[in-house]
């Protein structure tokens, strides 16, 4: 293990290969996974047994987060694909804002894992992969691949550019906001500290910007990711 800069590395030989892992981001990572799966078993405990009988507060709670989703995630869809992509997208969403908002704790090391290149790229792969899955599925091989030679055969390489383009774009849009809005909230309170010298300016601009970077842009930001993402896997199922 190693420290580079603020950041903590551990390494792992594997034979030839050395592979590296930001540790903070992992650990925050897969917290923020225990977070969602012990809040989604404490809102099933909530559910009722009875389908007929009165809604508790929790179950009420997951029927409005359950429209939601439905009606501003996965509208464009049609049923049943509609039901089986609602979860996967729902789950990406509360993922991406859960990452994005753990930013703003004040704890050493605990960092939005989305600042991190590796995570929102993952993630991006990952719904490419299913998009072409979904298309694939749901068009057949042919009329799938044929959509690389529309309008015209010879603009193969302009679409399969375009593809691979637009799941870069999708991780680094991601990416850049979240990282950019974490080094503004260090720099702009150490420079108002250390130039001003003026310390409960430097506090209060710093709990401002994280407030408005870690909650308002990080909750937009995973809007947009989800959106994005259900977007892509419409046009690979509908184009």
């Amino acid at each position: 293990m190693e420290k580079l800069g603020e950041e903590l590395i551990a390494t792992l030989q594997v034979g030839p290969w050395r592979i590296s892992f930001d540790l903070p981001a992992v650990a925050v990572g897969v917290g923020v996974t225990l977070v969602l799966t012990a809040l989604a078993l404490w809102l099933r405990r909530g559910l009722p047994r009875d389908p007929e009988g009165p809604l508790s507060k929790r179950a009420s709670f997951v029927a409005a987060v359950h429209e939601t989703a439905e009606t501003q995630l996965v509208a464009g869809f049609e049923q049943p694909l509609r039901q089986r992509l609602l979860p996967l997208i729902a789950v990406l969403f509360f993922y991406t804002l859960f990452c994005n908002w753990v930013g703003i704790l004040p704890v050493p090391y605990i960092v939005s894992p989305t600042q991190n290149l590796n995570i929102p790229m993952s993630l991006a792969i990952m719904v490419y992969v299913l998009a072409h899955y979904y298309g694939l599925r749901t068009r057949g091989v042919r009329l799938h691949l044929r959509s690389y030679l529309q309008p015209h055969p010879a603009l193969l390489p302009m679409n399969v550019v375009g593809d691979m383009g637009r799941t870069l774009s999708h991780g680094f849009r991601l990416f850049g906001n979240i990282l950019g809005g974490a080094i503004l909230t260090t720099l702009v309170p150490t420079l108002l500290a250390r130039v001003v010298y003026f310390i409960p300016a430097a506090l209060f601009f710093g709990v401002l910007l994280d407030g408005f970077f870690g909650i308002f842009v990080g909750t937009i930001q995973a809007l947009v990711f989800a959106l994005l993402a259900s977007a892509y896997i419409n046009l690979a199922v509908s184009s």
